[in-house]
């Protein structure tokens, strides 16, 4: 961490590019993501430079974030929803065709209302959608920015060993299948 409050650290966008990417695959791969599946994403870019979330947005920095985890995400066939800072009430920008039945809003994210990770999503989809909620399959919070509302019912934290973008801590989780039934009933290992 800085030791001057005013103090911005600096990770050149190559190596945090490195780290979003090695960090979106890593919970693409322990939460066993198939394809059209949907991976949720809080970013704060303030958090990864160092500074306290919310104050200093940089959509340089989003970018090179946005870019390398959409490139995880195309790899397997995954969708990226991107989570809008609390000014958007947290609305989600993600691909209309992974919008499903979800009713679709009217905003157009930028730094200062939305976040510059949401603004790097929309403006880089083919076909953005703003939606106020989702329910995905996993996630990445970069930042503790609090995605929970926007996962699965049962969420089950993944400790990655690529926790860190930038300054910022990386918290991930999957999601599974509740499990019904009680002493009896028999389960499939592979949905645990």
């Amino acid at each position: 961490m800085p030791t001057n409050p005013k103090e911005v650290i600096f990770t050149d966008s190559k190596t945090l590019s490195e780290q979003a990417y090695l960090a979106a695959d890593e919970i693409i791969a322990e939460a066993k993501l198939r394809e059209g599946q949907i991976l949720v994403v809080g970013c704060s870019t303030s958090e990864i430079l160092g500074k306290k979330i919310g104050s200093f947005s940089s959509p340089d920095t989003a970018a090179a974030v946005f870019d390398s985890i959409k490139k995880a995400c195309d790899k397997h066939g995954v969708f990226i929803a991107a989570q809008c800072c609390e000014h958007l009430n947290r609305a989600i920008i993600t691909e209309r065709a992974a919008a499903g039945n979800n009713e679709p809003v009217n905003v157009v994210p930028f730094p200062k209302a939305g976040g510059s990770f949401a603004t790097a999503c929309y403006h880089s989809l083919a076909d953005p959608v703003a939606l106020e909620h989702i329910k995905a399959d996993a996630g990445l919070d970069i930042g503790l920015t609090m995605i929970g509302m926007h996962l699965k019912e049962v969420a089950v934290p993944v400790r990655l060993k690529n926790n860190r973008i930038g300054e910022a801590l990386v918290a991930a989780a999957r999601t599974r299948p509740k499990f019904i039934g009680g002493d009896r009933a028999h389960y499939n290992d592979e949905l645990k």
